[in-house]
């Protein structure tokens, strides 16, 4: 069962732009004993058991359905919308995913790991702070994330590394 780690964002994620700009943003690595794709991984990604369960929510609650077949035409790059969330920017090994909120991002990366063979999975998340008046007299504003988003931060990180570790055992699994 492939271990899943919190890890520095690498210099080249597409989510690095947030970093910088003061978002909040994490970064999930495992990895997995074989090559493969990063279309592999996310088609692997949101076609697994528990993303489906996100995308049932999705469905119900804010009318966004979404099917398998989405999924792999959005991992093949042949569509820029899936569910809530539209494609943001792409790159041969990274995608990042805006929601409709427009204020969290989902970015999926893969890389060759250092043993031959082995292929590294990285799943992370932004969220840009919203501006919030400040009771100052030159009417300046700061960034703040809320108390619900800090509160739910716990949550946030169990459910981000359960995602990755389920595609990263569906991935192994399969061998394809």
């Amino acid at each position: 069962m492939p271990q899943v780690q919190p890890h520095p964002l690498p210099t080249q994620a597409l989510l690095t732009k947030y970093a910088n700009s003061g978002a909040y943003t994490d970064c999930f690595v495992t990895e997995i004993a074989r090559t493969l794709s990063h279309a592999e991984f996310v088609e692997a990604f949101y076609t697994g058991g528990l993303f489906k369960a996100e995308r049932f929510l999705l469905r119900v609650f804010i009318s966004k359905p979404s099917t398998d077949l989405q999924a792999r035409r959005l991992a093949s790059a042949e569509l820029n919308e899936f569910a809530a969330w539209r494609v943001e920017a792409r790159a041969v090994d990274q995608l990042l995913m805006c929601a409709i909120d427009g204020r969290t991002r989902s970015w999926l990366m893969v890389s060759a790991a250092e043993v031959p063979g082995r292929t590294r999975l990285y799943f992370g998340s932004a969220l840009l702070p919203k501006p919030t008046p400040v009771n100052l007299p030159d009417a300046r504003s700061h960034l703040s994330l809320g108390f619900v988003f800090k509160a739910l931060l716990v949550f946030h990180n169990g459910y981000s590394r359960a995602l990755l570790s389920a595609a990263a055992n569906r991935l192994a699994r399969s061998g394809r």
